[in-house]
């Protein structure tokens, strides 16, 4: 098994929220995108939730999120896993990003919004206990995955739920 590596953040210097994921899948990979698998909902719900359209070319809806101030990035930096599932990440492999360089150089960043359990999880295990106190102070919110293997909760039921990163725009 080959270690995998995530991508740098997607981020300006006034990004206010961050959406969080775990580890790229293969497909997000394989192409060097964020949420590049055909199944995953990501861009769909940026479209539905934030009006970028997921029909643009990937560096404009990038670009669309970062004037929105949403900056986008993995919990973890690299890690062994036999799937692009979550389940399959080797624990003892783990190094996860380091957020305490990220969030001084991302002062505005007040809220932190987790696509997916795993990505909070890892959070809380591996980054957390790392931040020092003053690094601390963000708004946590787990939201459902974007996941194609996240079939537990229909499209309609994400969107509601993933509103919420619309709403911390206004504050």
């Amino acid at each position: 098994m080959s270690y995998i590596h995530s991508f740098a953040p997607l981020a300006r210097d006034d990004a206010r929220q961050l959406i969080l994921g775990s580890m790229p899948g293969k497909a997000s990979l394989a192409a060097n995108q964020y949420y590049a698998h055909p199944r995953n909902a990501f861009w769909q719900l940026m479209e539905a939730v934030l009006a970028v359209p997921a029909a643009l070319p990937y560096e404009e809806r990038c670009e669309a999120l970062l004037l929105q101030q949403v900056a986008v990035w993995d919990v973890l930096h690299t890690c062994t896993r036999t799937s692009s599932l979550d389940a399959d990440i080797d624990a003892t492999s783990i190094v996860p990003n380091d957020f305490a360089a990220f969030f001084t150089a991302h002062q505005n960043i007040t809220t932190i919004l987790f696509n997916g359990a795993a990505a909070e999880r890892f959070y809380h295990r591996h980054v957390l206990p790392t931040l020092p106190a003053d690094l601390k102070h963000h708004r946590l919110l787990r939201l459902p995955s974007t996941s194609p293997a996240n079939a537990g909760i229909a499209y309609a039921g994400k969107v509601r739920q993933w509103q919420l990163l619309n709403s911390g725009n206004t504050g």
